[in-house]
């Protein structure tokens, strides 16, 4: 793990990489491999499980369990206060605020597709990055 790239992962993102594959599936073998370590919390877990339950993908519970499998075991879990800290930005959408929070606290960036959070690329004291960008950091 030392040396490895810790990041938190937007719902969207860790969706794609599991669900889709395609053209995320590098991320996968990132984590796997150990070169990317995904940071997460609860509330984090509680959404993609959540996610993962949504009729339009069509998961039975194995498949939920297997995709989670893929994932879970190679993260860092981090404990953020049940209460929220204010952060020192202001972002659209209230459920994405625990990403940023997340990522503050694990002093670490987020990797997002989502755009309520990259839209705030310039002002987060956190890095916000693609997963193309982040390809291109773990590339390069």
């Amino acid at each position: 793990m030392a040396g490895a790239i810790r990041a938190v992962f937007d719902t969207n993102i860790v969706i794609s990489a599991l669900v889709f594959g395609r053209r995320l599936a590098w991320l996968r073998n990132a984590w796997a491999s150990r070169i990317l370590v995904p940071v997460v919390c609860k509330p984090t877990a509680a959404e993609l499980l959540r996610v993962l339950t949504y009729p339009k993908f069509r998961l039975t519970a194995a498949d939920r369990a297997a995709l989670l499998e893929d994932y879970l075991p190679y993260a860092e879990i981090i404990e953020i206060p049940e209460l929220m800290p204010e952060i020192p930005i202001q972002c659209r959408d209230r459920d994405d605020v625990v990403f940023l929070v997340l990522a503050i606290i694990a002093h670490t960036r987020l990797i997002s597709g989502d755009a309520d959070l990259s839209i705030l690329k310039a002002s987060a004291p956190i890095e916000v990055l693609s997963a193309a960008e982040l390809w291109t950091l773990i590339s390069g």
